[in-house]
């Protein structure tokens, strides 16, 4: 069956207005194994919102050669990241996490943010994060997030739950790295699924969005998606604007 948003989330109106501050930024975004064109081009369109902004596709193997320097942020979206992780390979890995340790930008959709933490042996741990489980499968569905602190000085002063969509996203809990500072929680689930088998609990007050350095570069993580969540859709061009330095309050 298809996947229908109800007509009474978020009541289809804009709840994260568009930045303040912005800047024209060149995103590299990934689209091979692991990810849908589909899910690159509803993230695309958020790039493009910001006036000037450019976005290049790659592909896995252009991952392992092509210069990242040029780019202020690199975008992996919803999917399978241990997919992504061996459609890039040793050479992508190593490229994409020397680029964010020189002062790149990184920003991880569900599947792209499991790829940037730091427990599995395909990751970039570019996030100083662990799953709580490994039982992923939770189920698809639209939960409750609210703000931290932290995240209103991202996306605005956003008071109370709102909803957004979940697909099968990390719980996260922070990693045993001593070479990767902590992360810092945008955003926190207050509602869950928990399906298939799952664990019960785990997901509700803990981190939704996250957000962390590593080297000179930053990373923004997102369990959940709110590219396609109606009344979200700035969400994506604070997202990356952040991950390229810019503060877009």
């Amino acid at each position: 069956m298809p996947f229908v948003i109800p007509p009474d989330i978020n009541g289809y109106k804009t709840i994260v207005a568009p930045p303040a501050k912005t800047k024209p930024v060149k995103v590299a975004i990934y689209l091979g194994k692991g990810t849908s064109k589909d899910a690159v081009d509803l993230v695309s369109k958020g790039v493009r919102s910001i006036a000037g902004s450019t976005v290049q596709i790659v592909s896995g193997e252009e991952l392992g050669t092509i210069d990242l320097k040029p780019f202020d942020v690199v975008v992996f979206c919803g999917g399978s990241g241990s997919s992504q992780s061996k459609s890039i390979g040793d050479a992508g890995r190593n490229n994409i996490r020397e680029y964010v340790r020189g002062g790149g930008g990184y920003f991880g959709i569900c599947a792209g943010a499991y790829l940037a933490c730091s427990n599995f042996s395909w990751g970039l741990g570019l996030l100083n994060a662990s799953t709580v489980s490994n039982q992923w499968r939770r189920g698809k569905g639209f939960v409750d997030v609210e703000l931290a602190d932290p995240g209103r000085k991202v996306f605005g002063d956003l008071k109370g739950t709102f909803k957004i969509r979940y697909g099968n996203g990390p719980i996260i809990k922070p990693g045993d790295l001593t070479d990767v500072p902590a992360y810092t929680p945008l955003s926190f689930y207050r509602t869950e699924l928990a399906e298939n088998g799952t664990p019960v609990g785990i997901m509700i007050d803990s981190p939704a969005q996250a957000i962390g350095n590593f080297g000179k570069g930053r990373v923004f993580v997102s369990s959940p998606h709110a590219e396609n969540t109606p009344g979200l859709g700035n969400v994506i061009p604070r997202a990356v604007l952040w991950a390229s330095g810019v503060d877009a309050l």
